[in-house]
């Protein structure tokens, strides 16, 4: 990079250097204006450049006209968590105005609507005004659809000033409209080339952004969790879906919805080959799915944190009557309605135990478009094999924000459908005991309503029963059913996805979480290392139980930095309950709960603080 001097707001020459491809990109509008369609057609033409890049939207949980920020980070390292500053702002809300351009790094640079008059706000930030109003008017003549166009505007604007490729930025806009949509195509393309000709003749560059080609993207998609998940499912054969419309999983629920009805249709009949219901509340939806699952359907629900909480007592049913059923929650902030937009990692504890009694529940935490796609899968394999609710925890940052992707893998492997029993079975066997513990891994068999075979039916019991799934209150009885599901519990372990660790030999210290902590965590080792010398090692849990991998880690290591996205430290508390007291010593928390997606910065500065450095 060749240092170049550059003078900023005020005629303050700054002597500087070129940023190229490490930088975020901050744009400020309301919520309704259409502004997510040039966003993502911005953050789109970067990653077709071959720029690693992540889009991360922070829109309000109520009412059109409310404050909303799209950030856009483009790394030339492959860092696509968020980065707790912004050098590029696009200020087009004048609610919010002042305090984006008072965020702003110094150095940074602001393109801004023009009548906002932002310029003389700060001397150590490169202005652009753009009259945006004055540009959308003869780009389209209807009144209605110019708040519209003006943010195609500013991706004219911004592509120009930053060197982004207009070809690029074209097939980034095609994409987004589709085929069907060519006469708004056209319209938008129309904008951009006005915000391009606006900024060629009146806006010199003075900033020190720049986006340049690489090939760091190639082969790579950009989805979101929610959709990646939905697919996994269907990849999964689930043919029930029951659910609740809430903030962060409706956005799961519908692409799920749409798969469906492509995939899951008889071609002879044309009839519908699977079941969606919309119920009325959280736990009629998953009180739908448990008895679908008892039914031998592989049956979901998705919901959120507030979900899970009503969700409870039938959570509990399917746990002591041991029916699968699978619950993905994209978690959100809690407790109560919370900030419904924003994220957390806040379930993570109570998943784990939720309903009253004693309950144990296996956990898949996934960090990717790609683990929210195998972990759907692996999800009802485990629900159905260890006859249990099983739990995807993904977040709304993993759900509904723009990640780069590897593209899926076809699954290969055959559905596990665990211990079912056929009248073939039965003829052979004379009979069977529902909840007896015959091959010693503590999982009984089953049979499904309508097996022909008198042999085959029993009662599925929430109360007190024996091993024939007969009434009983007698002490023993409830001892060994319970001994039983602790022991199939344990026996999880052979069956969930190992965890990703990566140990530095020479580091004494070690970081550890779950989930999409993870991209803050990895930046965070590197901060640590560059800024203070201290080398780390790094451990992900991706499923609970936890395996052995987790003592392991911590045995290795004299401190242990547990990275949660809530107050409590959940996840630590969850690690506490479950390792002995000489590893639980060597545990520290990190924690963050604003409801931003985790950056690493706030981990590093945590890290060095408890350390002393």
């Amino acid at each position: 990079m060749s240092a170049s001097p550059l003078a900023l707001a005020g005629d303050a020459p700054v002597s500087t250097q070129r940023v190229v491809n490490d930088f975020s990109i901050q744009v400020a509008t309301a919520n309704g204006s259409g502004s997510q369609t040039a966003n993502t057609v911005l953050m789109r033409s970067i990653f077709q450049m071959g720029v690693p890049v992540s889009g991360k939207n922070l829109f309000p949980s109520n009412i059109a006209g409310l404050p909303t920020w799209f950030t856009i980070r483009a790394n030339h390292k492959g860092y696509i968590g968020r980065k707790k500053e912004y050098d590029f702002l696009v200020a087009m809300n004048p609610e919010t105005a002042r305090e984006d351009v008072e965020k702003l790094q110094p150095g940074g640079a602001a393109v801004y609507d023009e009548p906002l008059g932002l310029d003389k706000l700060r001397q150590d930030v490169v202005f652009y005004p753009v009259p945006f109003d004055k540009l959308a008017g003869p780009v389209c003549p209807e009144a209605k659809l110019r708040k519209l166009v003006r943010n195609m505007i500013y991706d004219g604007v911004v592509a120009h000033l930053l060197g982004i490729d207009f070809d690029e930025m074209r097939k980034a806009l095609v994409k987004q409209f589709g085929p069907k949509k060519q006469k708004a195509a056209e319209l938008n393309w129309g904008a951009v080339l006005a915000g391009k000709e606006y900024a060629e003749k009146n806006l010199p560059k003075r900033d020190r952004f720049f986006i340049e080609p690489m090939n760091k993207t190639q082969g790579k998609i950009i989805i979101d969790g929610n959709t990646a998940a939905a697919l996994g499912c269907i990849f999964a054969g689930v043919t029930v879906l029951t659910w609740y419309p809430i903030t962060p999983s409706s956005s799961l629920a519908e692409p799920l919805i749409s798969y469906l009805e492509r995939l899951r249709v008889d071609k002879e009949s044309g009839e519908a080959t699977f079941a969606v219901i919309q119920a009325e509340d959280e736990l009629a939806a998953v009180g739908m799915a448990i008895g679908a699952g008892w039914a031998g359907a592989r049956a979901m629900t998705c919901t959120s944190g507030p979900g899970i909480s009503l969700m409870s007592e039938f959570i509990g049913l399917a746990y002591y009557a041991e029916i699968p059923v699978v619950i993905i929650d994209v978690q959100r902030v809690g407790p109560s309605t919370g900030l419904p937009t924003r994220t957390m990692q806040g379930d993570t504890l109570k998943n784990a135990v939720v309903s009253h009694g004693d309950t144990l529940h296996p956990i898949l935490f996934p960090c990717s478009p790609e683990e929210c796609f195998s972990m759907a899968q692996d999800a009802f394999d485990l629900a159905e094999l260890y006859q249990t609710p099983v739990f995807v925890n993904t977040d709304l940052d993993l759900g509904m924000n723009n990640w780069m992707a590897d593209p899926f893998t076809y699954p290969e492997k055959p559905e596990v459908r665990g211990k079912v029993l056929t009248a073939e079975d039965l003829n052979r066997l004379g009979g069977f005991a529902r909840y007896r513990d015959v091959d010693g891994d503590a999982i009984p068999y089953r049979t499904l309503p309508g097996t022909n075979h008198p042999a085959a039916g029993y009662f599925t019991r929430g109360t007190g029963h024996t091993e024939t799934a007969a009434y009983s209150e007698r002490e023993d009885d409830f001892i060994n059913n319970m001994d039983r599901l602790a022991r199939k519990f344990e026996g999880l372990l052979n069956h969930l996805p190992p965890d990703e660790t990566s140990v530095n030999p020479r580091a004494r210290v070690g970081l550890l979480c779950c989930g999409t902590s993870r991209y803050a965590m990895e930046e965070s080792q590197d901060q640590l290392a560059q800024e203070k010398g201290l080398e780390t090692s790094r451990l992900r849990v991706r499923a609970f139980p936890f395996g052995p991998a987790v003592e392991d880690f911590i045995d290795r290591h004299d401190r242990v930095y547990v990275i949660d996205q809530n107050r409590d430290g959940q996840l630590l508390s969850l690690l506490k309950l479950r390792l002995s007291a000489e590893r639980v010593a060597k545990l520290r928390s990190v924690r963050y709960y604003g409801g931003l997606p985790l950056d690493a910065r706030t981990v590093t500065e945590a890290i060095v603080a408890q350390e002393g450095i």
